[in-house]
């Protein structure tokens, strides 16, 4: 039976994706994209400046290049996507700043373990520093040294891009991992209604009156109204692990 495209994308979905949301680096899906930097180092590559031109196109890129990207133990079954070749590449959309702070080599190292990238969560953030600053969150599948099944594991973190003449590029990127059994046991600081109630209200005594909460998809915004008279928005993305994180 022959599939086309989109029959393909949905067939590896069904094994790639635990979660409900929709994968969003799914470009380059034919491989093609590839063929012209396979073999070659990462300082012999020259990316076509259409993939830079804004900073969404440069995450979206960067990521969909990730995808099948891997740096695990070897597999039973044999290679796993396009093994190591994707890593050259993406390294390339990383600034020259970015590149000085982190090796190549300590690069590859950051992906040990990992054999698939989907970013599932990806949302311009506002910047005090009027930068360009994004909030992420992936899904990957994972595996360990002497054990035979791999496993899901999810990271979220900020991505700070800056414009040079080739377009734009990532000038710094945190990951943190999540964790699913710290929410569920501990601590009211892992839901966004509690926050505000701990921080701005019995800390710090800014609350007068707090509004309903407004959810869109992952996105709490939390209002109230301080004992100053202004107005306030708390901004949460709410994590595949159910925890909310405060971003502005």
């Amino acid at each position: 039976m022959q599939l086309n495209q989109r029959d393909i994308n949905t067939y590896h979905q069904r094994f790639f994706r635990p979660s409900c949301l929709q994968a969003l680096n799914l470009r380059f899906e034919t491989g093609d994209f590839f063929s012209a930097y396979f073999d070659k180092a990462h300082d012999q590559i020259q990316l076509p400046p259409e993939l830079t031109k804004t900073p969404e196109d440069t995450l979206l890129n960067y990521f969909s290049i990730l995808r099948e990207a891997e740096n695990m133990r070897a597999r039973s079954c044999g290679t796993v996507g396009h093994a190591r070749n994707p890593f050259p590449t993406a390294y390339n959309l990383l600034s020259k700043e970015y590149q000085h702070k982190l090796s190549f080599n300590d690069y590859i190292k950051s992906f040990e373990g990992i054999g698939h990238t989907s970013l599932i969560k990806l949302c311009r953030v506002p910047d005090e520093k009027r930068g360009i600053r994004f909030f992420y969150e992936i899904e990957t599948i994972e595996g360990i040294e002497n054990r035979r099944a791999e496993y899901f594991g999810y990271s979220y973190g900020f991505i700070q891009l800056v414009y040079q003449k080739e377009g734009f590029r990532i000038l710094d990127l945190s990951k943190i991992e999540e964790d699913f059994l710290c929410a569920p046991y501990h601590g009211w600081d892992q839901d966004g209604e509690s926050i505000v109630e701990v921080k701005y209200d019995s800390w710090c005594k800014l609350v007068q009156k707090i509004y309903p909460t407004i959810k869109n998809g992952y996105v709490k915004h939390i209002y109230f109204r301080g004992n100053d008279a202004a107005d306030y928005c708390i901004i949460f993305f709410t994590l595949t692990n159910g925890t909310d994180v405060e971003i502005a």
